[in-house]
């Protein structure tokens, strides 16, 4: 199952509390990202586009605790950047988990293998490893030969040592559908716990801004993507919530949750979510209440989110859904292995 049954169980029991709270807005997910420095220069990426002197800084483990603490999130995130160049990211993962906080490290997996003593398996703790596509897809997409190969090795002693491992691949305009396809049929046959995918968002700052698919296109390629699942043909083991899956190829039509993904790092609470970067506010407070979240997502008009539909945006929405009673069979689909 891609989804443990626990995390399912706690994050269902959380949505349910701050409903009962009377509460509209709440964070499902934190992207915490410790630091903006990486050791690849992905085109598609707009998170180590910064200046120097920001690029030098780093949260410290208490300064993460903080933020887990002020918004008070079920799951956390760690992006970056490369999470694994942070010389205490082995205190700050030890510490979520301790506080039975569901932790994703993200990672692009060069730094991974090495890295592997410096953690202890548990079920609150999963590495998600960046993979773009197969061999020359992946290390073109992150503008390095030999990326792959060394990623998947790194998959590979981390499950030897009982770690959960999953993937995240972004979809981009040129992506080969039956490729894609056959880059899943990989996955799966590598015995990873589950895989993430999204199309790529247009950051302002990425060098490279003529591959991201606008929605129509992305809704077509996922369609196409996802066709042998839908067909029964597949059972791709997936880390999401099926109704997520579904408004990708355009069976569901969700607006976004912004405040369900917020997202915080050395410059404070981004403004208004971990894609769009219009300021930071100092404490979670301020960014959940003095955001005029109304100029933002499809329904708004707003041009910079008219095609987005990745996942830290409409996940939360999905989530939201699962609780209707005619979704809630499907959403469990994640848990039980059906799509």
């Amino acid at each position: 199952m891609a989804i443990q049954l626990q995390q399912a169980l706690d994050v269902g029991k959380y949505i349910v509390t701050q409903r009962l709270l009377g509460r509209k807005r709440f964070p499902l997910v934190l992207m915490l990202e410790p630091l903006f420095r990486c050791n690849l220069a992905c085109s598609g990426c707009g998170k180590i586009q910064h200046p120097t002197e920001i690029l030098k800084r780093q949260l410290t483990p208490e300064e993460c605790f903080a933020a887990v603490k002020e918004c008070g999130v079920p799951v956390v995130s760690i992006p970056g950047g490369e999470p694994l160049l942070h010389p205490q990211i082995d205190e700050i993962v030890k510490g979520l988990v301790a506080w039975r906080k569901y932790v994703y490290l993200c990672t692009n997996g060069l730094l991974l293998e090495k890295s592997l003593d410096k953690f202890q398996p548990s079920p609150y703790l999963t590495f998600s490893v960046h993979l773009d596509g197969l061999r020359e897809r992946h290390d073109q997409c992150v503008d390095r030969q030999g990326v792959f190969d060394k990623v998947v090795q790194a998959i590979r002693a981390a499950k030897a040592r009982g770690f959960r491992v999953t993937t995240n691949t972004t979809v981009f305009e040129g992506t080969d559908p039956k490729e894609i396809q056959e880059f899943f049929d990989f996955l799966a046959m590598l015995g990873i716990d589950g895989m993430m995918v999204s199309p790529g968002y247009s950051y302002e700052w990425a060098p490279d801004q003529e591959h991201f698919l606008k929605r129509e296109q992305t809704k077509a390629m996922f369609r196409e993507i996802l066709a042998p699942l839908k067909a029964g043909k597949k059972t791709w083991n997936f880390n999401h919530n099926p109704l997520f899956l579904d408004f990708l190829i355009g069976e569901k039509d969700y607006e976004c949750s912004p405040w369900g993904s917020p997202s915080y790092s050395v410059l404070g609470w981004q403004k208004p979510c971990y894609l769009l970067n219009e300021g930071h506010y100092s404490t979670f407070k301020e960014l959940l209440e003095e955001t005029n979240w109304d100029q933002y997502g499809r329904a708004s008009g707003n041009p910079k989110c008219a095609d987005c539909m990745v996942h830290c945006g409409y996940e939360p929405t999905a989530a939201m859904d699962a609780f209707q009673p005619q979704n809630m069979v499907r959403a469990m689909g994640s848990v039980l292995g059906g799509v």
